[in-house]
């Protein structure tokens, strides 16, 4: 197990020493009273700290674009979406994985949630995985990752070895490579191809990168797949027009997404999805590009999945 200290005193000294050259994990002697404040004030605190964090990750912008665009042209050849992280950060990357198959009908092997310890690590902590690069390079082994794959490591410090691990062995055997982290100069960047380092400041408790560290790598991690399944045509402008409808509340939201694409009467939509199967897409594709269902079906496979592009080729008539 590789592990950037040892457990002596000598070791867990320069530990020390490291973490406090951490943004994330300065100190603020303003907030040492914080617990005999009121809980109105104390909130209020909080609220204003979290304000400052959507401007931090504004100030990254170009690069998270940059890293988008590289991720689609990948995916869009077959490749996978795979994040790497360990505690918070490993749960914030299995969460925005997790949340893609409902949401863009993504296969759970396209976008991928690792974390240091494995599933039970989500909730209970696993002693020393993230402290180990090579139980990152085995969890990717076993992905049998390719040129195509996109790794993204998260980890607040930038310094979390699982997360560098992941990153170093992706990168190692041509993958695309993301580094996410909170801290600028950060080792995760460096290692990565792609470093994005939203630097939020210190934490309104001393280290505790749950809070806007966390927020703002669930917003990149938003961006990073929201962005990409655009760029890969699962959306029709705002519309979740790949919804996968498994329940009630979704079978709902598909005929609402049919009618708000279509201006289709309810017959109309009800037909039309009785006719693809439900599937939203390619019910908006008969209804406005005034064919069957199986064309639709074709059109859409042609068009790689996009909707635009299939409704430019139907075969309308006059």
């Amino acid at each position: 197990m590789t592990s950037l200290t040892d457990a002596t005193p000598d070791g867990y000294g320069k530990l020390r020493a490291e973490l406090a050259t951490l943004t994330t994990e300065a100190f603020r002697p303003e907030l040492a009273e914080i617990d005999r404040l009121a809980t109105a004030d104390i909130a209020r605190i909080m609220n204003g700290e979290d304000q400052t964090v959507p401007s931090a990750v504004a100030e990254r912008l170009p690069e998270i674009a940059a890293a988008i665009d590289a991720t689609a042209e990948r995916m869009a050849r077959g490749g996978r979406l795979i994040y790497a992280g360990a505690g918070t950060a490993g749960r914030l990357g299995v969460l925005d994985a997790s949340e893609c198959p409902p949401t863009f009908n993504t296969d759970p092997a396209d976008v991928i949630g690792l974390i240091a310890g494995g599933p039970s690590a989500m909730v209970t902590a696993v002693e020393g995985a993230e402290d180990s690069k090579e139980l990152a390079a085995a969890d990717l082994e076993a992905l049998e990752l390719t040129a195509d794959d996109t790794v993204v490591g998260i980890s607040a410090s930038g310094r979390t070895p699982y997360a560098i691990g992941a990153v170093e062995h992706a990168r190692a055997k041509g993958a695309l490579t993301l580094g996410l982290s909170c801290n600028a100069d950060s080792a995760l960047g460096a290692a990565a191809e792609h470093p994005i380092e939203v630097v939020v400041g210190p934490e309104l408790l001393t280290g505790s990168t749950r809070l806007k560290a966390g927020t703002a790598q669930k917003l990149v991690l938003n961006m990073i797949s929201t962005i990409t399944m655009i760029r890969l045509g699962k959306t029709y402008g705002n519309l979740m027009v790949d919804v996968r409808a498994s329940n009630e509340k979704l079978r709902a939201r598909s005929r609402r997404i049919v009618a708000l694409a279509t201006g289709a009467s309810d017959e109309e939509i009800e037909a039309a999805l009785a006719a693809t199967d439900g599937e939203v897409k390619n019910a908006i594709l008969t209804i406005l590009g005034q064919v069957d269902g199986p064309t639709a079906a074709t059109l859409l496979t042609e068009s790689d999945g996009h909707l635009r592009a299939a409704l430019a080729a139907a075969p309308r008539t006059t």
